[in-house]
């Protein structure tokens, strides 16, 4: 039987709902306030991240290269951001990866580092990243489960964490309760736990195109003989019974702040894009991080995942929390300075901005700041960046950018930070389509064979190599139950594609049986509107933009007709979430507190619209573009009388879209992908465009698109003509030929994902 569409959004937490314990922010403030008037208070970190696993501990044959391919980038994203964006000392800050991280040294440097180092006020960061696991312990914690129904417990997978045989039948994982002790046996309260791994099983090691972090089995036996005795040592130390941690931790009792990728039947996994692979929650979470500011609300998409976006309360936590000392006084940024040469060429560690662009990045241009280095050292204000020193990228390797001097300036000092100005992009990108693993190797085949023939496409296999789509038959309704191992035979339902979580996109699925390269046939059309959709999502810069521009999500509609009335009354509109820039010079206006218990799914029939406002000192043209729930290609139309007066947003004012009652109305289940532009001049090739697809009428409203790789390509060209003014004004820039290049003075996008139900 398959899954209810609200049973799957409940057990994809990772990627649908709020991440970690608490979604309020009020309970942080003051310790937030407490850290910053500290200056002296330690730091202690110890982050392991774990990739080589044998088959005797992950129960599965190991993939070319290793079981894992994100966890040890996780941990160097969490040390590269600790140290230059919360201060931490390198030098107190513990790494274990893949054959450091057994058992016992965890259990050692956890001890050791953490444990007998920390005093009350120090401020204790822990992070895992690798397997996660179900065990099935004999007689463990029978107090916990009154009836002895449940003996299933969380643990995490060390790298020696050797499944039990009949001959040895010990587990040798470390059990969640472990570390719930460990964890109160810390001397501060000031700890941040991030755990981007799960514990729930699906019976095969893939999610789409994306390696899920969990056993694929659960393992039965009892625990090691050291591993009881150390948790007596720690119940007695604690005064926390087995039973109690137990239950503690079934109900999100954890000291401190936790950041946990999945809960309960929930699965955490990890994406692969060009040149690195991560966590999505820490690549998400780090990223974000970079460029945001104790004020800010943070979201995260992981760029052509084609998730819907995570509410990070608990990431404003950790803004707000003991790590957090300096971090009110810095201006965001994009990255930092690693290296410099006698010539002034740079390594530049840019983990600020989307993996997705990152990996179109090209010869970008990055603005570094002439005095501020990381907070270790000093402090910058943004008036550092009035006249920054200015480098270009001349080349890659996944996180690591090497850049050239390019402004009369002195030379750039390890440690300084960058902040994006020109982002270039190449015209020529194009679409990776990962061809499922579950299909019949002719299939497979007949596949990649029939997408070598559409210009611009490419194919993969699906857990290979990175791909912006999924090509697969609708094996189930949902994701979490459409199997991916190769031995498993295909359902017989028809073919379609998905996202790379394997989200359906239900405009290209059919139930009928077809040939697979007539399938291929019949979405080819829909590639392009992908296609567009990748474009608009490179564009995205809430991040670096400057201009002053937000955007609200609000749920509108009619009230139920009560006695007393004649007709149905509007209600008030609800915010629901809202985006803005954060690097611009003008302050933003209060959100509304209510954002904060704000849910991210809709049921199919509500209403939405998008509130724009800009805070900035000039006009801005706007232009609203994505797909709805069904993946069909939709823009905000507004008419054809003054089409481009319709869309200027003048300082200070605000215009809803649509812009009268009743909104938009949800009327299909699925995944909504909306982007909402802004520029400094208007979008007049983009409107052009635009009016091919003409409504039946003249009124402004949101329309289906005929031509979406058109109007996009359309729109990148006014931004490009937009932004040379000031590319040009810059000294000794090279822009190479058949690139669009964008300043971030000129443009803003915000983009919106959201789940209808």
């Amino acid at each position: 039987m398959g899954l209810t569409r609200r049973t799957f959004i409940q057990q994809m937490g990772w990627a649908l709902t709020t991440l970690g314990v608490s979604e309020s922010l009020v309970l942080w403030a003051d310790r937030y306030q407490q850290a910053i008037a500290q200056p002296t208070r330690r730091k202690l970190a110890l982050l392991i991240g774990i990739n080589q696993y044998a088959e005797q501990v992950c129960d599965y044959a190991v993939p070319k290269g290793s079981v894992l391919n994100g966890s040890v980038t996780d941990v160097a994203l969490q040390q590269e951001l600790l140290i230059h964006r919360f201060g931490f000392q390198p030098s107190d800050i513990l790494t274990l990866t893949d054959q450091q991280a057994t058992r016992q040294s965890i259990l050692d440097a956890f001890q050791a580092h953490l444990v007998q180092q920390a005093r009350p006020g120090d401020a204790v960061v822990f992070h895992f990243s690798g397997l996660g696991s179900r065990i099935r312990l004999e007689g463990a914690f029978e107090q916990a489960e009154p009836n002895g129904s449940n003996l299933e417990y969380n643990s995490f997978v060390p790298v020696d964490g050797w499944l039990p045989t009949p001959e040895n039948p010990v587990i040798h994982d470390i059990p969640e309760e472990t570390l719930g002790w460990l964890l109160r046996s810390i001397s501060t309260d000031q700890i941040i736990t991030i755990l981007d791994t799960s514990h729930t099983s699906l019976g095969r090691t893939l999610q789409g195109n994306l390696r899920i972090r969990s056993r694929p089995s659960t393992p039965s036996g009892r625990l090691d003989e050291l591993e009881e005795v150390l948790q007596d040592q720690l119940s007695r130390e604690t005064g926390i019974s087995k039973a109690k941690i137990h239950a503690q931790w079934r109900s999100g009792q954890v000291p401190g702040l936790l950041l946990s990728a999945a809960h309960a039947n929930q699965i955490a996994a990890e994406a692969q894009w060009s040149g690195f692979s991560a966590g999505l929650l820490t690549y998400a979470l780090t990223q974000q991080l970079w460029w945001a500011t104790p004020a800010t609300t943070l979201y995260f998409v992981p760029n052509s995942i084609g998730f819907t976006r995570v509410r990070l309360d608990q990431a404003s936590q950790l803004l707000s929390s003991g790590i957090a000392k300096g971090f009110a006084s810095s201006p965001n940024a994009d990255g930092v300075i690693h290296a410099v040469d006698e010539e002034g060429k740079a390594q530049v560690w840019l983990a600020g901005l989307p993996a997705a662009v990152l990996e179109n990045y090209g010869a970008s241009v990055l603005a570094i700041s002439s005095s501020g280095v990381s907070p270790q050292s000093s402090t910058q204000s943004l008036q550092d960046f009035t006249h920054p020193t200015l480098h270009q990228i001349r080349s890659r390797e996944g996180l690591m950018f090497k850049t050239r001097l390019i402004s009369e300036a002195d030379r750039p000092l390890v440690g300084q930070w960058v902040q994006e100005q020109v982002r270039i992009l190449p015209r020529s990108v194009g679409l990776t389509v990962a061809i499922d693993a579950s299909l019949e190797r002719i299939e497979r085949v007949d596949a990649t064979s029939a997408f070598s023939a559409i210009p611009r496409v490419s194919s993969v296999i699906a857990g290979e190599q990175p791909a912006d789509f999924l090509f697969g038959k609708n094996q189930s309704a949902y994701p979490l139950t459409a199997s991916l191992d190769p031995s498993t035979p295909s359902a017989q339902n028809g073919y379609g594609l998905f996202y790379p979580s394997r989200d359906a996109i239900l405009s290209t699925l059919i139930q009928d049986d077809e040939a697979v390269k007539t399938a291929v046939n019949r979405v080819t059309p829909e590639l392009k509107t992908l296609l567009a959709t990748k474009w608009l999502r490179l564009t995205e810069n809430q991040g670096s933009s400057r201009l002053g521009v937000r955007v609200t999500l609000e749920r509108v509609g009619l009230e139920p007709i009560s006695s007393s009335q004649i007709k149905p009354q509007p209600l008030k509109p609800q915010a629901l979430m809202h985006r803005e820039t954060v690097r611009s010079i003008w302050t933003a206006p209060e959100s509304d507190p209510a954002l904060g218990d704000a849910k991210l799914t809709l049921s199919v029939g509500s209403q939405i619209q998008y509130r724009l406002a800009n805070y900035g000192d000039r006009p801005v043209y706007f232009v609203l573009l994505g797909l709805n729930a069904a993946g069909n290609a939709i823009a905000f139309y507004p008419g054809e009388a003054d089409m481009l007066e319709q869309t200027i947003l003048a300082p200070g004012e605000s215009v809803t879209v649509p812009p009268s009652e009743p909104g938009w109305k949800m009327q299909t289940a699925g995944l909504a992908e909306i982007h909402v532009v802004f520029c400094s001049a208007p979008l007049t090739q983009t409107y052009q465009t635009l009016a091919t697809t003409r409504p039946k009428t003249d009124t402004q409203r949101v329309v289906l698109l005929t031509n979406p790789l058109e109007v996009v390509q359309a729109l990148l060209q006014d931004l490009h003509q937009a932004s040379a003014p000031l590319v040009l004004a810059l000294p000794k820039v090279e822009v190479p030929a058949d690139t669009y290049a964008l300043d971030v003075n000129t443009w803003a996008t915000l983009s919106f994902v959201h789940q209808v139900v």
